[in-house]
C-alpha cells in the first residue's frame, strides 16, 4: 500500500468502571500504512491535546509483543484483524483508505473498566501469586542437564510460558473465561520435575483465584487459542482439568 489514509475512528471513552461509557468519533488524517496501531493512535491524541480535549487512554508497554499491555478490541476481535499479533504489532496497513475502525476495552467483569480503553487486569496478577511460582528450597542453581526433562515437555512447558497475559483469551470468551491464561500457567510448571512437588496446591488455589475472581467457566468453543497472540494451546485446558482431577482423588 503506498501514500496515508484517512480513518474515522470511533472509540469507547468512559471515566471509571461506575460511569456509563459511550462511544465517540474521531477523524484520523494522514496516516502511514507503516505505522503501528499505537502510533496511530498516538498521533490521533496529539490532536486532540492541541485541540485542549481529553485524550483516548490507552495501556501500553514495551510496543514488542511481549508484555501484554495493550489489550483492546479492534473491530470485534481481540488486538484486531490480523491473527498472532498484539495491537503494538498490528500495522496499519492492515485496514483500507476511508475504513471506520471500532475500537473498544476488554468486556468482562474480573475487567473493570480503569478509563477509555485502559481495564484493570489485577486479576491475572491474582492468579499467578496463589499458585504460578515454585518455592520449595532447590539448593543453588543446578546444571541444566541434571534434571532430565523429555524434549517434547520442556517444549511443551516453553510454549506456555510464552502466554504473556494480556486477557485476549477471556475478551474472545462468551463465558469471560481465563482458562486459558490459567492453564498455560498450570502447564509450565506441570510439565517439569520441579513443578510436581506443589502440584496440587497449585492448581487447587489458582482456581480457587480464577473463580473468586469472576471469571467464568470454559465451554471448549476455542475462542480463546483462536485469538490468543501467542498461540496458546487450548491442549493446556485439558491439562488443567487431569491436574484438577488428581488434586481431587488425592484430597487433602
Amino acid at each position: 500500500m503506498s501514500g496515508n489514509m484517512n480513518l474515522t475512528l470511533k472509540v469507547w471513552r468512559q471515566k471509571n468502571a461506575k460511569e456509563s461509557g459511550r462511544f465517540e468519533t474521531y477523524a484520523a488524517k494522514g496516516v502511514s500504512p507503516d505505522m503501528s496501531f499505537l502510533e496511530m493512535l498516538d498521533v490521533v491524541n496529539e490532536d486532540l491535546t492541541k485541540a485542549a480535549k481529553d485524550p483516548i487512554a490507552f495501556d501500553h508497554d514495551c510496543r514488542e509483543g511481549i508484555c501484554g499491555s495493550c489489550s483492546m478490541y479492534i473491530n470485534g476481535r481481540a488486538h484486531g484483524p490480523v491473527k498472532g499479533v498484539t495491537a503494538c504489532q498490528l500495522h496499519m496497513r492492515s485496514f483500507a483508505d476511508g475504513e471506520t475502525i471500532i475500537i473498544e476495552p476488554w468486556r468482562a467483569a474480573a475487567f473493570p473498566v480503569i478509563r477509555d480503553l485502559i481495564v484493570d487486569r489485577q486479576a491475572f496478577d491474582k492468579i499467578q501469586q496463589a499458585g504460578g511460582f515454585v518455592s520449595v528450597n532447590t539448593g543453588s542453581t543446578p546444571d541444566a542437564n541434571s534434571i532430565p526433562v523429555s524434549k517434547v515437555n520442556a517444549d511443551e512447558a516453553f510454549n506456555s510460558a510464552a502466554c504473556i497475559g494480556c486477557g485476549a483469551c477471556v475478551a474472545a470468551c462468551k463465558n469471560s473465561s481465563a482458562m486459558l491464561f490459567l492453564s498455560a500457567k498450570v502447564s509450565q510448571y506441570a510439565l517439569l520435575p520441579q513443578g510436581r512437588v506443589e502440584a496440587k496446591k497449585r492448581v487447587m488455589d489458582m482456581l480457587k483465584v480464577h473463580d473468586d475472581a469472576g471469571f467464568g467457566a470454559c465451554t471448549n468453543t476455542e475462542a480463546c487459542e483462536a485469538e490468543c497472540p501467542k498461540g496458546i494451546s487450548v491442549t493446556n485446558i485439558a491439562r488443567l482439568n487431569r491436574e484438577y482431577a488428581a488434586a481431587m482423588l488425592v484430597g487433602e
